[in-house]
């Protein structure tokens, strides 16, 4: 039979039983959408976390240190000093908040001392107008990055907000940026360390210590390094007390790399298991599948001993009842995969709208691998599940068959 035959019988079957088909291929559509739309919930997820959280920068390293007293800008010259093979720079950030006005509204804010390594270490990019620069640190200069939030409040728009004024506890400051804020990053302001030292915390501590390291350092070790090397540098034991409320010093240090991974591992864990479930309604649709099959070799029993009688060999009718299988689980793959992407835009729009930490947007991602192995999965399926019915058929006596009532 010729492949062209072949299909046009497939589709005439197909079509002379389309109610039965639309209800036998549920089982599938439902497996294939639940499928799609967590992997492409969990894929937008995990894009906007490493987004739109700074985690795209795998070279950048978390340092939590609290040695008994204040860290100062002389230790980080001695830390950055002592680990140059590993780190390109070391930069740091110290934290207030505080009420930020521009005359008309006033908006709660957290404010960060930074120097300007701070924005390469944590990949953070000016949606409007620029980052601050080296010389306005040097300087103290009284100039902020405003939160993007903020700024459309303020003036309705981002460009709108730069080359503004706002007023900050005694003094006043130049808008000279918009940075995007959204999750933990929303809410967040940036001055020059120097001035958030001077004019607002009164202090030269710092909060915060993000190292960056160099290309090509085994982002592996670069913690245990760190560690070590402040606990000798601080004169501090190898373990930190093991009652958080009652110790005096601490060492942490986390590489964004190790986050990744992390969130990789759960976000994995979380999504087998969710295939696994929709596993259970593809099994179903597969024996819905088979069953239908089976109804059909059954009632077609005279027209394929008609068939047999007219020269059809075997493997001829074994493929066309494996291709009718195999069409039905790719149409109900088609329309799952559909299904399932407008679902997965659905539990995206309550996953923006229920996150409590700054309205993190989520757009979910359909890769071509989640196509292709639903694809896969549904031609499986369709042999799997249509190979008996199909090997029932090319068995079939012609004699016997056409004698059938």
């Amino acid at each position: 039979m010729r492949i062209r035959d072949l299909f046009y019988e497939t589709f005439s079957a197909i079509q002379a039983n389309r109610g039965r088909s639309l209800l036998t291929i549920l089982g599938i559509v439902i497996g294939i959408a639940a499928v799609i739309s967590m992997t492409a919930l969990i894929d937008g997820v995990k894009a906007s976390l490493v987004g739109e959280l700074g985690l795209s920068q795998s070279r950048t390293v978390m340092i939590d240190c609290w040695p008994g007293r204040e860290v100062t800008m002389d230790d980080i010259d001695a830390l950055e000093a002592g680990m140059s093979d590993d780190y390109e720079f070391i930069t740091v950030a110290s934290y207030n908040s505080g009420t930020i006005s521009n005359g008309v509204t006033e908006e709660q804010g957290t404010l960060l001392g930074v120097e300007p390594d701070y924005f390469e270490a944590m990949g953070t990019k000016a949606i409007a107008g620029r980052l601050i620069m080296q010389s306005e640190e040097g300087a103290g200069s009284r100039v902020i990055l405003l939160d993007q939030t903020i700024a459309n409040r303020m003036w309705g728009s981002e460009d709108a907000a730069v080359g503004q004024s706002v007023h900050i506890g005694n003094d006043d400051y130049t808008v000279v940026g918009v940075v995007g804020g959204s999750g933990m990053m929303s809410g967040q302001s940036f001055v020059p360390l120097s001035t958030m030292q001077k004019r607002m915390s009164g202090n030269s501590g710092v909060s915060q210590i993000i190292g960056f390291a160099r290309e090509g350092t085994d982002m592996d070790g670069i913690a245990a390094r760190t560690e070590s090397h402040l606990r000798s540098y601080f004169n501090l034991p190898e373990e930190d007390p093991s009652s958080p409320d009652g110790s005096s010093y601490y060492i942490g240090v986390t590489t964004m790399a190790s986050v990744i991974e992390q969130l990789d591992s759960t976000m994995g864990a979380f999504q087998a298991l969710m295939t696994c479930v929709a596993g259970v309604s593809l099994v179903v649709g597969g024996i819905g599948i088979m069953n239908m099959m089976l109804t059909n070799v059954t009632e077609r029993i005279r027209e394929i001993g008609l068939r047999k009688a007219l020269g059809a060999r075997r493997a001829d009718i074994t493929w066309q009842f494996l291709l009718e299988s195999i069409t039905l689980c790719l149409v109900g793959g088609a329309f799952g995969i559909i299904l399932g992407y407008a679902g997965a835009n659905v539990l995206a729009q309550f996953a923006s709208l229920s996150s409590e930490i700054g309205g993190m947007s989520v757009t979910p991602v359909i890769s071509p691998t989640a196509v292709g192995l639903a694809s896969g999965i549904c031609v499986g399926i369709g042999v799997l599940f249509g190979f008996y019915p199909a090997w029932r058929a090319a068995r079939l006596d012609p004699v016997e068959s056409l004698r059938y009532q």
